[in-house]
């Protein structure tokens, strides 16, 4: 059982911001990725479609004798974290909401953070309810970036459009002098350097791979079940592999995945 794999999934590719963030953190777990690809993005979708999208990806990982679960993606996340961690129980379930909520708590010093994430996620409440769940005082705000997730996957990290629409988006936390920012989307960490740039120095970016990551690595020890695997393999699945796909991927973990990208049928 300890060195059974790590199950993660999201609705696309950019949940491999938070599987590469788990291999640096645990690099003797073993780990199976699935993205679902054809019906990317979930954001627009109702709570019933995407509860039911991401019971087929948590039905695959099963199957496959997982020890621990992990949402990477925040729309399934804030929409479908409870019926997830219900159906799958007593096995760990982490979504990416709840880690990075807590670091944000635990960094602001003037109790003012901001939250970006898609249109989905922000207007779900999710990380606010969160805030509620640790009785946090800090003032929040919030906005959606949808033009971020493109950009990311384009690779625009640093033209000069991205810098200018980044001016846009976040003028509001500069203004209300906000010191940490919830990167709430795993495509935006793509887009670190020139949130970064926009906001200043004195604000403090929170990506949710990294909290995420330490989160399961606490979960883990708490049960004995971290891996002591010298070889451990990782397996990565999509449910629709286009060239487009596989190119961008590799931005997303940081290396080439052509060959390592295998494409599913959920409904097999």
């Amino acid at each position: 059982m300890r060195n059974n794999p790590i199950g993660i999934f999201d609705s696309g590719i950019g949940g491999l911001t938070v599987v590469k963030e788990i291999i640096k953190t645990l690099p003797h777990e073993s780990i199976i990725y699935i993205g679902d690809t054809a019906r990317v993005p979930y954001g627009p979708r109702s709570k019933e479609v995407v509860t039911k999208f991401a019971m087929e990806m948590v039905t695959f990982l099963l199957r496959r004798k997982i020890k621990a679960l992990v949402i990477a993606c925040n729309t399934i996340s804030g929409l479908s974290y409870d019926e997830i961690r219900d159906a799958v129980y007593p096995i760990i379930t982490l979504g990416v909401i709840r880690p990075a909520v807590r670091l944000a708590i635990q960094t602001t010093k003037n109790k003012k953070i901001g939250i970006i994430g898609t249109e989905g996620t922000i207007k779900s409440q999710s990380y606010q309810k969160m805030f509620e769940f640790y009785n946090s005082d800090a003032r929040i705000i919030s906005s959606a970036c949808p033009l971020f997730v493109p950009m990311a996957e384009e690779g625009l990290n640093n033209h000069k459009a991205t810098k200018l629409i980044a001016q846009d988006y976040l003028k509001e936390f500069i203004k209300n002098k906000v010191d940490t920012l919830i990167l709430g989307c795993t495509h935006y960490p793509l887009l670190y350097d020139a949130i970064q740039e926009t906001v200043g120095k004195e604000m403090t970016l929170i990506d949710s791979a990294q909290p995420t990551a330490q989160m399961l690595k606490e979960r883990l020890e708490d049960v004995n079940l971290l891996s002591d695997n010298p070889n451990p393999k990782h397996e990565f699945y999509v449910t629709d592999a286009p060239e487009r796909v596989k190119k961008v991927a590799g931005r997303f973990f940081g290396e080439e995945l052509n060959g390592k990208l295998k494409k599913v049928n959920l409904e097999d």
